[in-house]
């Protein structure tokens, strides 16, 4: 077999992986969005390609009164927003704390980090809801953001170093020498150069609130404070109605801010690849 055949033969199995894998992921997704035109709302007798589609679920989400889904977004979005931002700031000051400085007790808190991981986060519920009762926070948005935010530092916080440690030192020492200090070598050195692994912690931090169900779930009771998640569930668990072709609308409608967030930062992602690379 020629060379040519061969690298033919390898270019058409890689492209036969990619489309298999591009089937299996459209598939479900092809499947939701037509459940969502289907006009009942049953999921038996539901159809990929309804015969008479319509959008009469989106329109109920937006302008029915009986309808919390846009408050439901509006929490999300709230949550989302707020623990992408604040584990953002976090994660960051405390991944450039233990890549750049020696301290007591830094090289425990990064076995602290790593063990951390070790343990799933349901072992931590019943803490957790303990801690937020006593303080006034359980049955809160406030309080979710905390939690979220604080199990979002140690995981997030050992990737961010890693990335800052391959970050060559004698960009510092050359900072320094200028006469900048700490936080100017870290906004204007540091940040720049990490763009790339910010971008990816911004990102799913953002699309953690969107996907998650059991926290919102153990903490969260009151409708008006629910989350997408949390909000769509009860319309395929209510005991009087499992609006399924609904709860495909809604779902639907959840990749929108997630699709968004994510073609903003793409921009950061590529760019902090190209111009983060050292010359010398």
């Amino acid at each position: 077999m020629s060379k040519k055949a061969k690298n033919g033969l390898e270019l058409l199995a890689i492209y036969t992986i990619i489309g298999i894998m591009f089937i299996i992921i459209l598939y479900p997704l092809f499947w939701a969005f037509g459940l969502s035109l289907n006009p009942g709302n049953s999921l038996f007798g539901s159809k990929m390609i309804p015969d008479n589609w319509s959008f009469v679920h989106y329109k109920w989400l937006f302008f029915d009164p009986s309808s919390d889904y846009l408050l439901w977004y509006k929490n999300t979005l709230i949550v989302a927003f707020a623990t992408s931002f604040f584990a953002l700031v976090f994660v960051t000051l405390v991944a450039y704390a233990f890549s750049r400085y020696r301290f007591v007790g830094r090289k425990y808190g990064i076995y602290a980090f790593l063990l951390l991981q070790m343990f799933p986060v349901l072992m931590a519920m019943v803490a957790i809801y303990i801690m937020l009762n006593l303080v006034g926070l359980l049955d809160t948005l406030t309080g979710l953001i905390i939690v979220y935010v604080g199990g979002a530092i140690p995981m997030n916080a050992f990737l961010v170093k890693g990335y800052f440690d391959t970050i060559p030192r004698e960009l510092d020492e050359s900072a320094k020498i200028d006469g900048a200090g700490h936080f100017r070598i870290f906004f204007t050195i540091m940040l720049p150069l990490a763009k790339p692994i910010l971008a990816v912690v911004a990102l799913f931090n953002f699309m953690t609130p969107f996907m998650d169900f059991i926290l919102p779930r153990i903490l969260l009771r009151n409708p008006d404070n629910y989350t997408l998640a949390l909000g769509l569930y009860n319309f395929v668990n209510d005991q009087f109605a499992n609006n399924f072709t609904r709860f495909a609308a809604g779902a639907i409608l959840i990749a929108i801010p997630i699709a968004t967030v994510f073609l903003f930062l793409q921009r950061y992602l590529i760019s902090g690849l190209t111009n983060g690379a050292t010359k010398g």
